[in-house]
C-alpha cells in the first residue's frame, strides 16, 4: 500500500476505518499522558491552572486520539515504512494541535506555548511509535487485534526496538551518505575555528 492509497481508503471508507476502528487503546494511552504533560507544564501557574489543562486536555484527547490511533493504524501497512512515518508525523501534528490550540485558548490555559511545544514533540514521537508498534501487531484494534495485557507485555520489547530501529536507520543512512556526513564534519570544524 502507497501514501495516496492509505489517504484515498481513509476518505472513501471513514466508517469503516475511522469510527469502526476507533482506537481505544490510542484513547486511553495518549489523553493519560498528554493529561500529564498539560498538569507539568502548567504547575508554575497553581495548582487550580494545571489542573485545569490537565483536565481539558484528558477530555480533548479522549475523544479525539481514538481517531488519531485510527489514522495511524491506517498507515501500518504503507511501504515504504519511512514514508509512512513522514507522513504520520507530519499530519497528525497538523491536525490534532490546530484543535488542541482552539481548546486551550478558548479555556485560558496560561502556559500554552509550553504546553504545546511539549504537546507537539510528544505528538511526533509518540505518533512514530504507535506506527512501528502497530506495524508490528500492537496497540491494534480490530482484525489481529490482542488484549491489551498482551500489548502491556511487549511494550518494553518494542521501545527497546524502536530506540534501536532508529539508532541503525541513521546509521545506515550516514554510511550511505558520507559526502553528507563529511561536510556536516568540515563545516563543524569551520565553526569550530572561526570561534577561536
Amino acid at each position: 500500500m502507497t501514501v495516496h492509497q492509505a489517504i484515498w481508503a481513509l476518505l472513501s471508507r471513514p466508517r469503516q476505518l475511522l469510527v469502526a476502528r476507533w482506537n481505544w487503546k490510542s484513547a486511553v494511552f495518549s489523553s493519560s499522558l498528554r493529561a500529564l504533560v498539560f498538569l507539568f507544564a502548567n504547575l508554575a501557574a497553581g495548582w487550580q491552572a494545571a489542573t485545569g489543562a490537565m483536565l481539558a486536555e484528558f477530555l480533548y484527547r479522549g475523544v479525539t486520539a481514538g481517531f488519531y490511533g485510527a489514522i495511524t493504524q491506517a498507515f501500518g501497512a504503507v511501504q515504504p515504512a519511512w514514508c509512512a512515518g513522514v507522513f504520520v508525523a507530519v499530519l497528525l501534528p497538523v491536525l490534532s494541535h490546530s484543535l488542541e490550540i482552539s481548546v486551550h485558548i478558548a479555556r485560558g490555559t496560561p502556559r500554552i506555548i509550553t504546553s504545546l511545544i511539549s504537546s507537539v514533540c510528544f505528538t511526533i514521537f509518540s505518533t512514530l511509535f504507535n506506527l512501528y508498534a502497530m506495524r508490528r501487531g500492537a496497540l491494534i484494534v480490530g482484525d489481529g487485534a490482542r488484549p491489551m495485557s498482551d500489548d502491556l507485555r511487549r511494550i518494553p520489547a518494542l521501545i527497546a526496538g524502536f530506540v534501536s530501529s532508529g539508532w541503525i536507520s541513521a546509521n545506515r543512512w550516514l554510511r550511505r551518505q558520507p559526502q553528507v556526513l563529511l561536510c556536516v564534519l568540515a563545516r563543524l570544524d569551520h565553526v569550530h575555528d572561526g570561534t577561536r
